[in-house]
């Protein structure tokens, strides 16, 4: 058997590997853009397989395809949707700003497998059949919100619902534990370690709700806009038909674009995800630190926390364990700000009727989906869920803290205060010793003044 055969497109010739489904279109693209090795993720691949089969159906019931082929697309579109078919998307992240070559791809595969489901003597066109009703232009549009409302409600914020009911969990076991409160990494007024995780917890419930928002304007979606948001070669009611399927197909509301001319000009509403995905990321990172931090040591450091030691961390030094879930988590973030800087520059290149940079967004921001997902949950399960808290040395270190005279001010005043705190701090003594040196306040007082407990609001 000869390893290529002959396709042909407008340009002409092609040579194509033989057991390829894609044909002549696909193939140019793969030779024009050998440029990073990266491909598209499996549910964008999966978002276009669902909007192709989508439009199928839609086309069998408006008479625009023969029953028997839109039945044979429709099934090749959904074996494309769950996977089957991913090697045969071979396209670089880095092509054609419209995504032209991987909607091709798409369709070259589409119409091959269904040529193999009719049988001998089939032919379905691409674009004639496939395409039908569609252009890269409202179809890649369409395909980066699909994917990013699947990753989002399938993937991320799972993710971190369970990472916020971890830490939330977690704060419930140490309402008795008051430790030392930290501001510009100074000693400050103690705090419950129960309420700095409920403050944690509270960013990642503010995450959910941020992404949540956006998502009613991501389930808008380009479809039925076709070359530059005219609707031309479309029926009328295209592009509400194929949505309607859509939702059928995923249970997720997806609906026409309000304006088609802005769906497809601009990826606005991709960029605003990518915006709250970077509020995320920093957040995540905040907390990632502060567990960093608490849990450094174990002899020279805070001590306060001991992460679950899951891998030996030097290859010099023995016993020496690091805080490997916090780190990797971290670069991930770091990564998605990264994706946000791209997707932002990407976004102000909507050139008249079309953005010319949809594949670099669609991997962009499709990665810090996948990222914040996955590493959110890691935290969770790997970190939070397995931290134990050492609790006399953060009582050692409570107890040392001169910064607890501040509950002196309203009855000293402050510069009383802050020689007690000074003198403190100098002699390496407890403060309440001190003032009781200072002050002509009774130990009784000063037990009730000085109480750690009662100064972070608890009775």
């Amino acid at each position: 058997m000869p390893d290529h055969r002959i396709e042909k497109d407008s340009l002409g010739e092609v040579r194509v590997p033989a057991e390829a489904l894609y044909g002549a279109q696909t193939q140019r693209a793969v030779e024009n853009f050998p440029v990073s090795g990266i491909r598209f993720p499996r549910v964008f691949i999966r978002a276009l397989g669902l909007i192709k089969q989508a439009a199928a159906e839609v086309n069998a019931e408006l008479g625009l395809l023969d029953g028997t082929a839109a039945r044979a697309i429709s099934q090749a579109a959904r074996e494309v949707a769950e996977g089957t078919w991913d090697d045969h998307f071979p396209l670089d992240i880095f092509q054609t700003g419209s995504g032209t070559s991987t909607n091709m791809n798409a369709n070259e595969v589409i119409a091959g497998r269904a040529e193999q489901i009719l049988g001998a003597g089939a032919a379905v066109h691409p674009n004639d059949h496939v395409n039908s009703g569609q252009s890269s232009n409202d179809v890649i549009p369409a395909a980066i919100h699909v994917s990013a409302c699947l990753l989002a409600r399938e993937s991320l914020l799972p993710s971190l619902r369970h990472l916020r009911e971890t830490i939330t969990q977690r704060s419930k076991e140490f309402t008795d534990v008051v430790k030392t409160g930290r501001t510009h990494l100074m000693d400050a007024m103690p705090v419950r370690l129960s309420q700095e995780l409920g403050g944690w917890a509270a960013q990642v419930e503010l995450s959910i709700e941020r992404i949540e928002s956006c998502l009613p304007r991501l389930a808008k979606l380009a479809i039925g806009g076709t070359a530059v948001g005219t609707g031309v070669n479309a029926p009328p009611d295209f592009g509400k038909r194929v949505t309607v399927k859509l939702k059928d197909l995923t249970t997720f509301s997806f609906t026409e674009a309000d304006n088609h001319f802005a769906a497809q000009a601009s990826m606005d509403t991709a960029l605003e995800l990518s915006g709250h995905l970077k509020t995320s990321a920093t957040a995540l990172i905040k907390i990632a630190n502060d567990l960093r931090w608490m849990n450094s040591g174990p002899i020279a450091g805070f001590g306060e926390i001991s992460l679950p030691a899951l891998q030996p961390g030097s290859s010099i030094m023995p016993g020496k364990v690091n805080p490997v879930i916090c780190e990797s988590l971290m670069m991930a973030c770091c990564q998605v700000i990264g994706n946000d800087a791209a997707v932002t520059v990407a976004n102000s290149h909507g050139n008249f009727e079309l953005n010319v940079m949809l594949p670099v967004i669609a991997h962009n921001l499709l990665q810090s989906l996948t990222l914040l997902a996955n590493s959110s949950r890691l935290l969770a399960d790997k970190a939070f869920a397995g931290f134990t808290v050492n609790r006399e040395r953060i009582a050692s270190l409570l107890d040392r803290n001169p910064v607890l005279v501040t509950a002196l001010n309203p009855v000293i005043g402050y510069d009383k205060a802050a020689a007690i705190a000074k003198k403190a701090y100098a002699e390496g003594r407890p403060v309440k010793d001190v003032a009781a040196e200072m002050t002509d306040l009774s130990k009784e007082e000063l037990d009730r003044l000085l109480d750690p407990k009662r100064m972070t609001g608890g009775a």
